[in-house]
């Protein structure tokens, strides 16, 4: 730990203030998982108010999609991205990219790159670091407890993605004065025309709109599938989403065995959720664990009666009964159950789901989270982190 100190000076921190806009370094993993999304929507954000002057750095990954890159860069989003294969050419070529962007802020999103953006920020003397942490459960070992800790000292603010996150990193022993919940929000707009779907038209189906990962729960949706077909109910099932080829490889074997293939259809990465979704009545999450559920929230978004397994995030978003029904984890009988009195009493799948369209359009949206984290900017800039943030 000896070998990163902070060498930022009192002078130091104060002497980048000029008539420019602040600048706003967002660093997050290439992997385009729900923190890529999260970091590039507040990228965009930042360009259109023309408060910030942002950059997006991605953490290069084996299967980072370029065209993903290429498709941000045409767009307009500066996009620079740093190698991954070892973490201390991470820190060398950001500390690089800090020195020429200068950043007034570096925004360092998701476990490990929180680490390593951090020590780059340190290194290249940033005025002000920010730790997103987007999950509940992370492979934090000691030595990794012990740095983010370490760094939580020199960090102005902590944000969970959820106050379930906020929760786990308190816990953890992150300063309750720097620690805050900011919820991730969505694009409401791809799902303006959802009232012109009717629930009842809707097809009798449930959406899974997930990547393949441990993470990820599909054997229990699964094996709930299974239940219902022998209480008789044969719902289409859809899965969207790319992910880890074995764990979807590990999905498609037990569907086969649980003899489902007629039902149960792998989407791989579909260009057009929203569509999908508001075709469907029911959007569903089972997972193990979750920071924040965009998926669910789009689904309830799209007016889909949501259902989702009982863990920090989810139980954030969903209020049983309420705008949707929560499940226990990995219990296939308790999903099976929620499933079939959605199916078999369309009144309550109605009811869910009009609730749950309420809730993500005032709620959840993205201009919120936008809105909020600017805030938080303004109030770092200004420097009111010591004193603990406001109206946030």
């Amino acid at each position: 730990m000896s070998k990163f100190t902070d060498a930022r000076s009192p002078s130091e921190l104060s002497d980048r203030a000029s008539s420019r806009r602040p600048r706003v370094l967002h660093f997050v993993t290439g992997g385009f998982s729900g923190a890529t999304q999260v970091a590039v929507d507040l990228v965009r954000g930042h360009l259109a108010g023309q408060q910030f002057e942002p950059l997006l750095v991605l953490r290069r990954k084996p299967h980072t999609d370029m065209s993903r890159v290429d498709a941000l860069l045409k767009e307009g989003v500066s996009v620079e991205l740093v190698p991954g294969w070892a973490h201390l050419a991470t820190v060398r070529q950001l500390v690089k990219v800090c020195e020429r962007f200068q950043p007034d802020i570096l925004v360092a999103h998701g476990f490990s790159e929180h680490l390593w953006g951090r020590y780059a920020g340190l290194l290249a003397k940033v005025p002000h670091l920010v730790h997103v942490e987007h999950n509940s459960r992370e492979r934090y070992t000691w030595s990794r407890t012990k740095q983010m800790l370490w760094l939580s000292q020199r960090t102005d603010a902590i944000v969970g993605c959820s106050k379930g996150v906020a929760q786990v990193l308190l816990g953890k022993g992150t300063p309750p004065e720097k620690t805050l919940a900011i919820s991730n929000g969505i694009r409401t707009e791809p799902f303006a025309m959802a009232a012109e779907h009717p629930w009842r038209e809707r097809i009798p189906g449930i959406v899974m709109a997930a990547r393949f990962a441990r993470q990820k729960d599909h054997g229990t949706l699964l094996k709930a599938i299974a239940l219902l077909r022998e209480r008789g109910l044969k719902p289409p099932v859809q899965l969207a989403g790319g992910g880890k080829a074995s764990a979807q490889k590990a999905a498609r074997k037990l569907s086969a065995e649980l003899g489902l293939d007629d039902q149960v259809e792998f989407l791989g990465h579909h260009k057009n959720v929203p569509g999908l979704l508001m075709a469907h009545q029911i959007c569903l999450l089972s997972t193990h664990y979750e920071g924040m559920p965009l998926s669910l929230i789009e689904g309830m978004a799209a007016g889909c009666t949501a259902i989702g397994t009982r863990a920090p995030g989810v139980q954030e978003v969903i209020d049983d009964q309420r705008n949707g029904l929560l499940v226990e984890h990995e219990n296939a009988q308790s999903l099976a159950d929620a499933l079939q009195l959605v199916l078999a009493q369309p009144e309550v799948g109605e009811r869910l789901a009009l609730q749950g369209r309420e809730d993500a359009n005032t709620q959840y949206t993205l201009s919120r989270m936008i809105s909020r984290y600017e805030a938080l900017f303004t109030q770092i800039m200004a420097g009111r982190s010591k004193e603990g943030f406001s109206q946030i």
